[in-house]
């Protein structure tokens, strides 16, 4: 799919960008059947606007102990690890901008860096972390379509997802994906929602399991990582 341009009544051109799925970072050739064998659980999240604001209330209310996590906040380049700087000062648990090769560690949240998909992996029971160049999908890099599908691939059911504040439709599908491979899918209701657009696609597609409101996401996915 190539780059288009359009015209508008006024004859001023603009550039329309291809909607790309995850397919082009993630083929869906690679997923096949949840894995077989228990892990520990493996928190993912998805969020846009308002959500730093949203992390903010969050990612303080987890334990110190808690599962590992993996963020995607769409922001551009050169802001992502100033955020995880931000909200590793105000948590029990360390938040870092995540890297290449990164494992996914209890008492830990990686944020997906500007401009890089992240996705994740595993090695037996391991969990780690890979970043990508790959194509915007969503028109978003980070995008949680992209986690979302990892996620769905790698973990299964040993996976928790949340959706958060946003505009648009990132990780609605990817988040439908991990609830159809047996994972546990959390989106923010829309009366704490800065803008009601991202739970409410993944709502509307089927892939979530619980809607709460931000200030109860912590203690409703702590509740199922027991």
């Amino acid at each position: 799919m190539s780059e288009q341009t359009k015209e508008t009544g006024f004859g001023t051109r603009f550039l329309v960008r291809p909607k790309f799925t995850a397919d082009a970072v993630l083929p869906i050739s690679e997923l096949s059947d949840p894995p077989l064998v228990q892990t520990q659980k493996i928190i993912v999240i998805g969020a846009s606007t308002g959500g730093t604001r949203a992390l903010n209330r969050l990612l303080p209310k987890f334990p110190k102990d808690c599962p590992p996590i993996a963020v995607v906040q769409h922001m551009p380049e050169g802001f992502t690890k100033d955020l995880a700087d931000s909200l590793d000062r105000d948590s029990q648990i360390q938040v870092r901008e995540a890297q290449d090769g990164d494992k996914l560690e209890r008492g830990v949240a990686l944020i997906a860096p500007g401009n890089k998909h992240i996705i994740l992996r595993r090695t037996n029971d391991l969990y780690w972390i890979e970043l990508s160049d790959g194509e915007l999908v969503c028109r978003q890099r980070p995008s949680a379509d992209v986690l979302f599908r990892s996620a769905a691939r790698y973990a299964g059911p040993n996976a928790i997802g949340v959706i958060m504040t946003g505009m648009g439709d990132d990780g609605a599908r990817g988040m439908l994906e991990m609830h159809q491979r047996g994972a546990w899918n959390i989106a923010q209701n829309e009366e704490t929602c800065a803008v009601y657009g991202m739970p409410k696609q993944a709502v509307a597609l089927g892939g979530v399991d619980q809607i709460v409101a931000l200030d109860q996401i912590a203690a409703a996915v702590m509740a199922k990582a027991k």
